[in-house]
């Protein structure tokens, strides 16, 4: 039985196979439309969450599967002191397959020791969020067509955003990757994915607070928000919240086929006026990762 709580806990031949599975799903869908019947997802989410838990949800039921659970911590019995040990083990007796969000870090890990079925981690804390690099992943390969020799632009919240960490681990394995990290001081990147993933790897990067300065080097720019709740103090978040924000104008000097990427939702960090812009790749990264979903919940349920 096989868990997803890290991106790392798959092999580059792995993910070549779950995004020519999930291209082969694009294609193809009809082929796929019965593939999970029968099979039920269940959906803990003790964290609020649009696009990845209906992300999640709409991947089940393409695959004729069908989906339970919750869509925050209130409306389960963890609200009553129920560990998550305790709920997984409960879970399991009624689901295939599990996609849990949660707040702390390491709670999927726990949840992975405890189940009887496949765990995917659909987020915890500011560590890890495997799913949403898959959807990066397939947007990368969809409008790059490779994965080496790209310059990878991270700008915002590299602290706490975990998709950031998650993406970095990832694209680290291919050849030719170099990362410029844009952020303010206080939001740099943690000095355990510098030290780990970057130096450990010998991967080229550098670091600035000047987004305008890095733009026309960049293949791709991830976008992220500031985000609110993982903040203690709101002084703070208000103070850094506008570090960044994408208007057209900033991207007089950006490559033409630049690839823009936010994992969403954003606050005001790019402006709507950038949406018009064919480099804008932040809605398509949505409907990605229903299909590399889709292909994950295959695998891990070991569908032929």
């Amino acid at each position: 039985m096989r868990h997803l709580l890290d991106i790392l806990d798959f092999s580059t031949e792995e993910l070549d196979e779950l995004i020519a599975k999930a291209c082969d799903i694009i294609e193809n869908p009809d082929k796929y439309a019965e593939k999970c019947r029968r099979k039920k997802l269940a959906t803990l989410f003790f964290e609020p969450s649009t696009r990845t838990r209906l992300s999640f949800e709409a991947a089940m039921y393409e695959l004729g599967g069908n989906v339970i659970g919750f869509s925050e911590g209130r409306s389960s019995s963890a609200s009553k002191g129920e560990s998550v040990s305790d709920t997984i083990k409960v879970v399991s007796n009624y689901a295939d397959i599990i996609a849990m969000r949660h707040p702390k870090e390491g709670a999927p890990m726990v949840a992975s020791m405890v189940s009887s079925i496949p765990i995917i981690n659909a987020g915890d804390g500011g560590h890890n969020h495997p799913t949403q690099t898959l959807a990066d992943l397939l947007t990368i390969y969809r409008e790059k067509g490779r994965f080496s020799d790209l310059t990878v632009g991270l700008c915002g919240d590299l602290k706490f955003g975990r998709t950031v960490h998650s993406l970095i681990n990832a694209l680290s394995r291919y050849s030719g990757i170099k990362f410029v990290l844009i952020s303010p001081e206080e939001l740099r990147l943690p000095d355990y994915v510098t030290n780990n993933v970057l130096i450990k790897n010998s991967i080229p990067y550098e670091e600035t607070t000047d987004l305008l300065e890095a733009m026309p080097k960049l293949d791709i720019l991830y976008m992220t928000r500031v985000q609110r709740e993982r903040f203690f103090n709101e002084q703070d978040y208000i103070r850094l919240k506008d570090s960044y924000i994408l208007t057209p104008d900033k991207l007089d000097n950006a490559k033409a086929d630049l690839c823009i990427m936010h994992p969403l939702p954003r606050v005001n960090e790019i402006s709507v006026a950038v949406d018009n812009d064919p480099r804008a790749c932040y809605f398509k990264q949505v409907l990605n990762g229903k299909y590399m979903r889709m292909a994950l919940i295959l695998k891990l349920l070991e569908v032929e």
